[in-house]
């Protein structure tokens, strides 16, 4: 995304015929909020005082005797909003403290900026690349409740697998079959035309695609990739791109959810995250190790391995992520690298040789989580593989979905529920709190709110209440 300075915003504005200034910024969860005033507000002061607002009311963040708070939009960040009927100019923020000045600790793009920096410190690199590929479903009808008297959940969509039967009047057939989504071309893929007007959107507010398509999953999943870039500004696109697909959706009478596994027995919808170090403008994950990687590259992989149990509660972090996270659906639940193995939780891809080109995937990841805190989460794993020379042991370069569990047996999984996962971060976390990039604050808050809001209500209520906690992310 192309960055502007304070004084090229205020003219771009002028330029687009701005009438409003949407403030932006990601409240604890990872859902964007908004607070909207009229342009005429907007001078290059705006950037160095910010525009206040109640804290209290804002998921994770301040008590209600400490409301009071600072929006402060970051100049590089503004894009024109494609879909408000009023011209509208879209800034992300960060969030402050009014007394101090200072930025606020547990602002998740603050510790995502912290992590960048921490990376700088350590000498090992200047930049921290993430390339993540968001997967989501796009339904035609969605419907659940949880009452006192029952509850249920329904989604729908024209090209279901189970209705192949229904009276459409007429039913013209070319359903998807359930895991035959990837990728048959039209009638069967409803969705290219759609996909290709997205595209066109998200180029709109300045994000690069490289690629779309259908997904593996009956019923509407879908993937667009865009092109990798620096952790801060990835999660500040990813947060762009949700808000793109999800209101394209709704133009099209549709509705979109990157909610992990809304479908039971089919695919569901991942996030798995390309990245890599580079100093200087130069690769540093290339070498002659395993799959041309580097040694640090390899450390970087052992820190993940090492610490994705933990990780889980930040890139996983919902009830419902935990019905992906099983075998045979494109979700690796084995601690294990390989390379051009989809089946390993990590992959090194091998499209090219190109040094430029050498990263590692994550594959376990998904989108309901809070990018910033997810990105920054993975980096300082790999970091502390990295500082401590962690050994990832051999790479599986076999189907682990084919192999029995005496052959699996010594290999490590990711935990099988969300408390588990909160649970193994409450145990390892201080390869987070290097740098003060997370604090003891930010993780407690975070597990306390995770067992409040998700783990409880799901002890109580049975699986309609994971659509009411998660369609919505």
């Amino acid at each position: 995304m192309s960055k502007k300075t304070a004084s090229e915003v205020i003219e771009y504005a002028k330029q687009q015929g701005a009438k409003m200034l949407d403030l932006r910024f990601i409240d604890l969860p990872g859902v964007w909020q908004h607070t909207t005033v009229p342009i005429n507000r907007l001078d290059e002061s705006a950037f160095e005082d910010g525009f206040g607002f109640d804290g209290s009311s804002i998921r994770g963040y301040a008590p209600i005797n400490a409301s009071d708070m600072l929006v402060m939009p970051d100049p590089g960040s503004a894009q024109m909003d494609p879909f408000t009927a009023m011209p509208t100019l879209a800034v992300i923020c960060n969030i402050h403290d009014p007394i101090t000045g200072e930025p606020y600790a547990r602002d998740p793009r603050y510790i995502a900026r912290k992590a960048e920096q921490y990376l700088k410190q350590t000498g090992l690199g200047d930049t921290a690349y993430f390339g993540p590929e968001a997967e989501f479903f796009v339904f035609d009808d969605v419907r659940f409740d949880v009452a006192n008297n029952g509850s249920f959940h329904e989604v729908d969509s024209g090209e279901g697998a189970w209705n192949s039967g229904r009276d459409e009047g007429p039913n013209l057939g070319h359903k998807v079959k359930h895991k035959g989504g990837y990728f048959p071309v039209s009638p069967v893929d409803t969705l290219v035309d759609w996909r290709n007007t997205t595209c066109e959107l998200l180029t709109s507010v300045g994000i690069e695609v490289e690629v779309h398509h259908h997904e593996v999953a009956t019923a509407g999943q879908c993937e667009i990739d865009m092109k990798f870039d620096a952790l801060t500004d990835m999660a500040d696109q990813l947060m762009w791109f949700k808000y793109v697909v999800k209101n394209s959706a709704r133009m099209a009478g549709k509705t979109a959810t990157f909610m992990p596994k809304p479908l039971y027995g089919d695919n569901g919808s991942g996030m798995h995250c390309h990245q890599s170090i580079w100093k200087e403008g130069k690769p540093l994950f290339a070498g002659d190790q395993y799959a041309g990687m580097s040694e640090m590259a390899l450390h970087y992989i052992g820190g993940i391995l090492e610490h994705a149990p933990a990780l889980c509660a930040l890139t996983n972090p919902t009830f419902n992520s935990y019905r992906r996270l099983v075998p045979g659906y494109e979700a690796p639940v084995n601690l294990a690298y390989s390379s051009r193995n989809r089946s390993a939780s990590i992959r090194i891809p091998m499209y090219s040789n190109s040094p430029k080109a050498k990263r590692l995937e994550a594959r376990f990841p998904d989108p309901s989580c809070n990018p910033y805190l997810a990105f920054a989460a993975m980096l300082m794993a790999g970091l502390d593989g990295i500082e401590r020379k962690l050994d990832p042991g051999d790479p599986l370069d076999k189907d682990l979905y084919s192999l029995s569990p005496e052959e699996l047996k010594g290999v490590p999984t990711v935990p099988g529920s969300l408390d588990g996962a909160l649970e193994a971060l409450e145990r390892d976390h201080e390869f987070l709190l290097k740098g003060d990039v997370f604090t003891q604050d930010i993780i407690q808050e975070w597990v306390g709110f995770k067992r409040q809001h998700e783990v409880e209500p799901m002890r109580l209520r049975p699986t309609p209440m994971e659509f009411m906690l998660t369609y919505d992310t």
